[in-house]
This record gives C-alpha cells, structure tokens and sequence, in this order.
C-alpha cells in the first residue's frame, strides 16, 4: 500500500503545484518531521519560497488549500507544520494493509515486470574451497537476485566458471602429474579438498623445483593453454574432469548458505563457438587498437584511463577479459539486464571492460555491477587457497552451527530437559541461527564496506542482528500455533498507536523491495527487518493477543500476527536468511 500512497502523494502535491502555476520538476517527497503523525512530507515549499514571493510556511499554507484529501485513494488527512506538507494514511490504508499481508503468503512479491535480468555471481576460480574472504560475493549476489525476483524480474542466477587460463592448465597439469602418495591427507571428504591438494602441490613444485624442470613444467602448461584456445577437444575434456569436481565441491559449500545457481557458463564456451576470435577481430579494426610489447592493446585514454587494455597475447593466446567481452555480448543478446556481483580489486578491469563494449557499440546502461570489500576476522588471518592458508567457507559455517547450538541450548534448557524439544529440533535451529547470523551479519553491511566478523555481534539475540529477527517470525508462530485466523477481521477494531506503527511498516516492505532490487543494495531489506522487528516487539509488548479485550480485538489481532509472520519471513527470504517457526 505505501507504493499507492506515495503515488497518490505525488499527484496531489503535483496538481496543487499546477494549480498555482508552479513547476513540478522537484516534488520534495521525503519521510515527515519527527514527531508528525504522518507517513509522507513534502519540502517543496522551500525551493519555491523564492519565487512565490513568501516565506516557506506561507506557502505549505497555499498549497494546502489546492489539496483535497478525498480526491486521492489512501490519503486520509495533510496538514502543515511549519514548510512541510504532512500526509496522514486513511482508515482504507490499514484496512488494505492487514488484508494483503494477512491472506497473502507471498506478500511483497511484485506483479511481473516483464523483464529478464541475469546476476553473475561468485564465479571464484574452480583452484579450492571456498573461502571466507570470497563468501560476501555469493551472500551479497543471492539476495540481489532474490530482491530483483520479488521486485517482478524474470531473474537468472549465473556462475561464471573460468576454466580457461594459467591457472586452470596448472591445475591440470599438476592432478596429471603428482600421485596420491605425495600429498597430504584432504582436510574435508569432499572433492574440493580432495583436487585443492594437487593444486597446492603443483605451485609448491615450480617455487622449489630447479630450473631445467620447471622450464620443462611451464611448457606442458603452456602446451594446455593453446590448446584450450585452439579448441582441441581433448584438452578441453582434461581441464573439465579438474573444473567439474572442484565445482561440484564448491556447490556442496555454496548450498549451505544456500546459494543456487540457474546454469554455470564456461569461458570455454565462447572459445570453442568462435565468439571469442570474433571479438579480437572486431577490436583489431577498432582506431583504438595497437600492437605493442607484443600484445594487442586498446588506448582507452578517451574514457579517463590511463591503463591499456591488452586483448591479446602475441602468441595469439586470449585473456580472460577477451572471452569476458565475448560473455557480456551473449548476455545483451539473451537479456534485458545483466547484473555482476565482484570484487572491488577488479573495478579497474570492469572499467576497461565497460569501455571496450562501448567501443563495440553496446548499450552498457544494461551493465550494472555491484563492487564488494572484503570479510575479514578477528586477527586478520590470511586467506589464500594458493598457499592453503586462512579460514574456509566450511570452517565458517561450522562453527556458526556449533556456537548457535551453545547459545541454544543455553536458552532453551528447559525445553530440551522436558523433551519438549528433541535433538533434531535443537540441530534445526543451530543450523537456521548459525548460519542465518553468518549470511545476515554480512548482508546487512553496505557491500563496499571493509567488515570484520564478529560472533558476538552476529549471534546476539538482543541486539539487531539475525537471531533477533528470526525470533519475531518464531514468536509470530507461536502465537498462531493453534489458532484459526478468521478469514473476516474488522480492521477498525485496531486503533492503537503500537497496532497502526505495524501496519505501516508491514506497508512498507514491497517498497524496500522494489528500492532493493533497482539500486542492488539488499543491507536496504536488514535495515527495514530490524525496524521491523523493533515495531513488532513494541505491539507485543502492549498488545495482548490470545487475552485481548473482546473477540472483535482479538481475531483483529490474530489477523495482524498473520500479517507480520508473512511481512518478516518474506523479508528474510529475500536476505536469504531462514525464519524458524521455533526458537
């Protein structure tokens, strides 16, 4: 309903600036004063101050007097304070919200768009486990898709696999080379753990070996790197059967969090269909291309970059940024938007890239990408897969589970004691608080914001953070358990302050959708579930549900309930975060 009412706002702030032969360019739409029993404020009467010739309260006064209330849907009072123009909700503003959200188990999902967007994210290289630096790219990346999703964009989640380049041919070279009884014990029955030694074996090889066998290792390396861009059939199958088992481990990772993905698009693919010789011809006639310290390079000195964009090597070898160009053209050609999710060292890659499409003649208004900072612990321990140091995804997740346990058996003593609960109830909850805490603490930050993660903050119960929310969709639950909603509440019977402060934020949540998913920034939807909760609290607090004053109060009430269960599970839906019906 808040979309509607800000709508509504907007035409009755635009027709009183009409009626008075004023512009309308700049509505000054923006949240009320504090303390103002309104839900929208309008300063427009500051910029216009000037020209009307009076002082800004004068003429909030005018152009209260062009705005009459009934004219609009939802609009049920605006007054002035001061230069604000305050708009006040309609007793059909509540009594649309509750029935929305209270019947609606999708509530906050949009109507479609009719749009296709496609979310590259993650898309680590296949060399290793996930690790905890890298897990703010496939959190931050779900809950972009999931916002645009619930926003009405037909979504496509993508992992870009790079298995093409230096590092996938020393992979490969090194499982071919190096046997079983030379490596270590994987830390994990898994098979990330498993190739990930191989991997570690072959960079330790070429720093130790001497220099005749290192030579002679490079050139086998190498020998895999052309292959790949000849397209040879039996180097791509070698470099695949090393891709698709640590991939498959990785994803074993990934859905923990969860993270899914719609399809994993390969480098490769564009090498092999040809796609990728294309490009380099078309940017070998571009003005911009010159050939220098043997490599094919774009002057992309007109865009403000000093940098040049090598595109070619001069034994006729692509660079990962090539075939990237080559994917981004499949991606314009299959969809209306394309959203990547990556890391902010490669801001300056994804400007070439950006210019470079430009060059080519592509629309990259399509193009948006969503840079992140990096998660980091307390102690700043390293995180390189190369030198199998540092803490991996599995580790995090591990001992978010096993601290969450602690915590909740702690609570919940009384219960388990009682078999009230059993082991599988209390492995449940672990699971959906750990990992909940992990995914929301880092969501919850803006994305280009350095974080460290702190298990205290994360797994506080009291304070704003996953654990507190979740408990509002439990107790929403609880309160439910047993009860039937009736399908006909009277929404007047809710006439305390606590009671219309819930439904106006309940109202709030398809518009922090929607502005989730058009600026990419998901911590929008953390923010509005911890307001949320705060206002669910107070209503609990001062509202009685099961024991309310009379039946009319109480089905009202229950109705209510109904609603915020649906409003905060699907907000925490979005941030990817489970919500508990018992906790």
């Amino acid at each position: 309903m808040f979309i509607e009412f800000r709508s509504a706002v907007e035409a009755a702030v635009a027709a009183a600036l009409t009626a008075r032969d004023l512009p309308t360019d700049d509505l000054g739409i923006e949240e009320p004063p504090e303390g103002v029993d309104a839900i929208l404020a309008s300063s427009v009467a500051f910029r216009l101050a000037g020209e009307v010739g009076a002082a800004p309260p004068a003429v909030a006064q005018q152009l209260l007097e062009e705005i009459n209330p009934a004219d609009y849907d939802y609009l049920g009072g605006v007054s002035t304070q001061g230069p604000y123009l305050n708009f006040a909700p309609s007793d059909d503003y509540y009594a649309d919200t509750l029935d929305a959200a209270a019947e609606n188990d999708d509530y906050g999902q949009r109507p479609s768009k009719g749009e296709s967007v496609v979310v590259e994210h993650t898309s680590a290289n296949p060399t290793g486990p996930v690790h905890v630096g890298r897990a703010r790219n496939p959190i931050i990346g779900d809950a972009i898709a999931n916002a645009l999703d619930y926003a009405g964009y037909d979504v496509d989640r993508h992992y870009y696999v790079n298995d093409a380049g230096r590092q996938m041919a020393l992979f490969t070279w090194a499982y071919e080379t190096f046997d079983e009884g030379e490596l270590p014990e994987p830390e994990r029955e898994k098979p990330d753990y498993d190739l990930v030694r191989y991997y570690r074996k072959g960079n330790s090889y070429l720093e130790s070996a001497d220099d005749d066998a290192v030579e002679e290792a490079e050139a086998k390396i190498a020998a895999i790197i052309e292959g790949l861009d000849e397209g040879d059939e039996a180097t791509y199958e070698r470099v695949s059967e090393v891709v698709d088992t640590v991939l498959s481990g990785m994803c074993q990772s990934l859905s923990r969090l969860p993270a899914a993905f719609d399809e994993f698009v390969k480098e490769t693919r564009f090498m092999r269909s040809g796609a990728t010789d294309d490009v380099v011809e078309r940017l070998r006639a571009l003005d911009e291309a010159f050939y220098e310290e043997e490599a094919w390079q774009l002057d992309l000195r007109e865009f403000g970059i000093e940098k040049s964009f090598v595109f070619l090597r001069s034994d006729g070898t692509t660079l990962y940024t090539t075939r990237d160009i080559a994917h981004h053209e499949w991606k314009f050609e299959n969809y209306d938007r394309a959203v990547t999710v990556i890391g902010e060292d490669h801001k300056l890659t994804f400007e070439q890239l950006n210019c470079t499409l430009d060059l080519l003649g592509h629309d990259t208004a399509q193009l948006d990408q969503q840079f992140y900072s990096w998660v980091n612990l307390p102690g700043g321990e390293g995180m390189s897969t190369r030198a199998g140091t540092g803490i991996d995804l599995d580790d995090l997740l591990d001992e978010a589970v096993a601290r969450a346990r602690e915590e909740v058996e702690s609570r919940m003593g009384d219960r388990i004691r009682e078999d009230k609960l059993g082991d599988e109830d209390v492995e449940r909850i672990a699971r959906q608080v750990g990992i909940g805490a992990v995914r929301y603490d880092i969501v919850a930050k803006q994305p280009s914001k350095a974080i460290t993660f702190e298990w205290e903050r994360a797994l506080d119960f009291e304070a704003q953070s996953a654990p507190y929310v979740q408990y509002v969709h439990a107790r929403c639950c609880g309160i439910l358990d047993g009860e039937a909603v009736p399908e006909t509440v009277d929404p007047e019977a809710l006439t305390a302050p606590a009671e219309h402060d819930l439904l106006r934020t309940i109202a709030r949540l398809p518009a922090v959708i929607e502005h989730a998913a058009e600026k990419q920034e998901p911590h929008r939807v953390a923010t509005y579930t911890r307001e949320f909760a705060d206002c669910f609290n107070t209503f609990y607090r001062e509202c009685p549900v099961l024991t309310a004053e009379d039946d009319e109060v109480r089905a009202a009430r229950l109705a209510l309930v109904d609603a915020a269960r649906h409003t905060v599970g699907n907000a925490l839906d979005v941030l990817g975060v489970e919500a508990p019906s018992s906790m």
